[in-house]
């Protein structure tokens, strides 16, 4: 489980693609990992499977994880946020993020604003149910407030909508998100408490018997 709340913002050593996966080794600048632990890179949660003194990480990712978020066109040299699990003492500062990727959104426009960036992101219809004015959504690990929603979007001519947000300089200065242009791809994941209020709507206990093929 995570925060949202960016720790590093890690530097891609390498990049190997295979047989449907895919191994990243990324300089964290953790320098007390363990073997086994969870790190959201660019809000997808990935396992520790080596690493060094100096917090270099090894990764593996499945062919699953490569078809669901954007960590596939990672290159050498590319940037990424990263975040450690939270634990028990830990301040929520963001909201409660799963490392989970619900879709892949682009970037759609960036302007400057003062001394804060403006950011439009388009998202597919698929996910509209669940975004809200000023609620909580995760863009590549970031814990961001949503300030307003576009109805009606397209992008290369596939249905959706376009969320706003406001970047504070502390936000641009220390993730990826000044490092992105135009077009890019980025990893998307909703807030989850909007998805179990989706389900407990859904599954009523009449629902329930209905599903078990039980009666009313």
């Amino acid at each position: 489980m995570f925060s949202g709340i960016i720790e590093h913002v890690g530097d891609v050593q390498s990049v190997s693609l295979r047989d449907q996966a895919m191994d990243l080794r990324i300089a964290t600048y953790f320098t007390d990992l363990t073997e086994g632990e969870s790190i959201a890179t660019n809000g997808v949660c990935l396992t520790v499977t080596r690493f060094t003194a100096e917090g270099v990480a090894d990764f593996h990712l499945s062919g699953e994880t490569l078809a669901r978020t954007a960590l596939g066109q990672l290159k050498e040299g590319a940037r990424v946020n990263l975040e450690r699990a939270v634990s028990l003492n830990t301040r929520l500062s963001g909201h409660i993020v799963q490392g989970h990727v619900d879709t892949v959104g682009t970037l759609a426009h960036v302007a400057e604003a003062g001394d804060s960036h403006h950011l439009r992101f388009f998202l597919p219809a698929s996910l509209r149910r669940y975004v809200i004015e000023k609620g909580s959504i995760t863009i590549n690990g970031i814990s961001l407030t949503v300030n307003a929603v576009r109805d009606d979007a397209q992008d290369g001519g596939v249905a959706g909508f376009e969320i706003e947000l406001m970047i504070i300089p502390h936000t641009w200065s220390h993730t990826d998100l000044s490092t992105l242009s135009i077009g890019d791809k980025v990893n998307i994941e909703v807030d989850m408490m909007a998805k179990y209020v989706e389900n407990l709507i859904r599954f009523t206990p009449a629902e329930e018997l209905r599903y078990q093929g039980g009666a009313a």
